[in-house]
């Protein structure tokens, strides 16, 4: 696949006009200018729009009528397919604070299906968010089955080799052994619904933290005696920074006071999207309880947020807007970032020569007209 008269987004800058070469999964070749001729390949004039790696999104929960927690290939592919149509190209399926019996059955079906879709968002892995939390910072987790780490219970859990990130409350010294045994397998442990203080997290990032989830949520704030699991976010270089940018979760102002302190290698657009995404306002399930999708919001009964509806375009979008920064400097934060914290970015998150072929064709408002994971095309829109 020749892709040609595009803006190519690549690590040392945008070429105002360029062509990339996919071969088979991969990226064979890229250059400026005009291309050379490739007559075995199809061939797709990209009119001028920017070419992106393709977006990632390592926490999302579900969409398109869809969860992680159903534990069903149909309902990770249906997820896998809404994704493709915002962009993204690769995603961890992330679970939530349930029973061992739901939390494994998820991660069983996630290790089934987990790799190439024929029609979406190639899935690598699972994320897995709570249920070693904190219950006075639970958001919309259930306090029923918010516990601290068991040994055998959570190495089984990693034991069955799905999970990329593992989100706790790193406070409790009962999840300290856990923050190890991760980093010492190479996965990746985020600070998530958590009290934490600021030594606490200093101690958890020396155990080998070096994230945290949806910042500013469900975390304990910002105060100048007391900087807090915020302040450490903001202050810790090993801390890179999940973002919701739906205006809901963060007011964009404080976006824009996040991105000051991370910068844009530090910063890593989520969505935390369930399965409300792409689908009509109204009543959806969350384990045994009931959520309301309305004005862009999903809420419990008693008004808490409860995920999102948000798609990764739109995050994006809404974080040049909030900053005032270019795509040629955030374009980051909704790949290359999001790839280096779950060890991929051998092969994902930039457009060069031998990584995947994971790409997105938008214009500059963030519309998404073609998305190719690895070396297929899985959507497109009048390109």
């Amino acid at each position: 696949m020749l892709i040609y008269n595009a803006q190519v987004m690549t690590p040392t800058g945008r070429l105002p006009k360029g062509w990339l070469l996919a071969d088979g999964t991969r990226i064979a070749a890229m250059g400026a200018g005009d291309p050379p001729a490739f007559p075995d390949h199809e061939s797709i004039d990209a009119q001028g729009l920017v070419l992106l790696p393709g977006f990632v999104d390592i926490h999302v929960h579900g969409g398109g009528g869809a969860e992680a927690m159903d534990a069903t290939p149909d309902a990770l592919r249906t997820m896998a397919r809404l994704y493709a149509q915002h962009g993204v190209t690769a995603f961890t399926a992330t679970t939530w604070t349930d029973s061992d019996a739901r939390i494994t059955a998820a991660l069983e079906v996630i290790l089934e299906v987990q790799g190439r879709q024929p029609d979406g968002a190639t899935l690598l892995g699972a994320y897995l968010e709570g249920p070693y939390l904190n219950p006075i910072r639970c958001g919309a987790q259930s306090t029923v089955h918010i516990r601290t780490a068991p040994r055998d219970e959570a190495t089984a859990y990693l034991d069955m080799g799905a999970i990329r990130l593992v989100a706790l409350a790193p406070e409790f010294e009962e999840n300290g052994w856990l923050i190890e045994e991760c980093a010492r397998r190479g996965i990746t442990v985020s600070a998530a619904h958590t009290a934490a203080t600021y030594d606490q997290m200093v101690a958890a990032v020396a155990r080998g933290l070096t994230h945290a989830t949806h910042s500013y949520n469900a975390m304990t704030g910002l105060h100048h005696r007391e900087p807090g699991t915020l302040g450490a976010v903001m202050a810790l270089p090993e801390i890179h920074a999940e973002l919701i940018a739906d205006n809901i979760h963060v007011h964009p102002a404080s976006m824009r006071i996040l991105y000051k302190a991370k910068g844009p290698d530090g910063l890593v657009l989520i969505t935390d999207a369930m399965r409300g995404a792409g689908m009509p306002e109204g009543e959806y399930p969350i384990d045994e309880r009931i959520v309301y999708v309305k004005d862009g919001a999903v809420r419990l009964p008693d008004g808490t947020l409860a995920g999102s509806i948000l798609s990764l375009d739109l995050a994006l979008y809404n974080l040049m807007q909030a900053t005032g920064e270019s795509l040629d400097v955030l374009w980051p934060t909704s790949s290359l970032n999001a790839a280096r914290q779950i060890h991929v970015a051998d092969r994902k998150g930039s457009l060069e020569v031998g990584k995947d072929a994971d790409l997105v064709l938008v214009d500059e408002t963030i519309n998404v007209r073609l998305t190719v994971a690895e070396g297929t095309v899985v959507h497109r829109a009048g390109i």
